[in-house]
C-alpha cells in the first residue's frame, strides 16, 4: 500500500473526520502538520498539494485526495467501513445528517470565515465566539431533531459508527470549544458518550494531537 500520509492540523474538523475514518479502518499513517495558525496552508508547498489551501490532504494507494467527504467515501469504498446503509432511501437519510454538519454548519463556522465576517462589524472581544454560537446551536438543534427519526443503539443510526458520527463528533468538539449550550440535546449527547468510548474516536481526538 505504501506510505500513507495525512496532511493535518489538530483542530481542523475536516482533518478530524479523516483521522476517525483512518482509525476505524486500522490504517497506520504518517501525519504531517500544516499549521493553520501560522498560515502554512497558504504556502507554496501546501498549495502544490491542494490548490484550495485546505486540510486534510491524504496520500494513499498512489493517490492524493482532498475534501474530507470525498476522502471518507474513498475509504468507505475501498476499506469496506460500512459508513452508509446499502438501502438507497436510508443512505440518503444518513447522508442528510452528515451534510447538515459538513455542508451547512461547518463552512460558515470556519474560523477564518468568522474572523473575516466579524471584522466587518462592530469591535467586540468575543465576536468570533458570538458568530460561532449563532450558527452552531441552531444547526445542532436541527440535527438533534433529525436524529429522532432514527433508532440510536448507541450511535447516530445504529450499533456501529458511521458517516453521521464521523461528522458529528468534530462539530461537538467545536461547539464545546465555543461554549455552545448542548444540554437540551440528549440524543446528540448520547452519541457523544458512545463515541468517547470508541478507540478510533479516542485516537483521533484533537487532545491526543495538541502541541505540548
Amino acid at each position: 500500500m505504501g506510505d500513507v500520509v495525512l496532511y493535518d492540523y489538530w483542530r481542523s474538523s475536516a482533518s478530524y473526520r479523516v483521522r476517525i475514518a483512518l482509525s476505524l479502518a486500522g490504517i497506520d499513517y504518517r501525519a504531517v502538520v500544516v499549521d493553520l495558525v501560522e498560515g502554512a496552508q497558504k504556502g507554496a508547498k501546501h498549495i502544490a498539494r491542494n490548490p484550495q489551501g485546505f486540510v486534510p490532504v491524504l496520500d494513499i494507494d498512489g493517490l492524493r485526495l482532498t475534501q474530507s467527504l470525498a476522502i471518507l467515501d474513498y475509504l468507505d469504498s475501498t476499506r469496506q467501513l460500512n459508513l452508509l446503509p446499502v438501502d438507497a432511501a436510508e443512505r440518503a437519510r444518513v447522508q442528510a445528517l452528515a451534510y447538515a454538519i459538513a455542508v451547512d454548519i461547518h463552512p460558515v463556522c470556519n474560523l477564518s470565515v468568522a474572523r473575516h465576517a466579524t471584522s466587518l462589524g462592530k469591535d467586540a472581544a468575543d465576536m468570533p465566539g458570538d458568530w460561532m454560537r449563532h450558527f452552531i446551536r441552531p444547526g445542532m438543534r436541527a440535527f438533534e431533531t433529525m436524529l429522532g427519526e432514527f433508532t440510536q443503539d448507541p450511535y447516530c443510526v445504529g450499533s456501529q459508527p458511521g458517516l453521521a458520527d464521523i461528522c458529528l463528533i468534530p462539530q461537538i468538539y467545536n461547539a464545546r470549544r465555543w461554549q455552545v449550550d448542548l444540554t437540551d440535546m440528549p440524543r446528540l449527547l448520547g452519541v457523544e458518550k458512545a463515541c468517547a468510548e470508541h478507540p478510533a474516536f479516542v485516537a483521533a481526538h484533537p487532545d491526543a494531537l495538541a502541541p505540548q
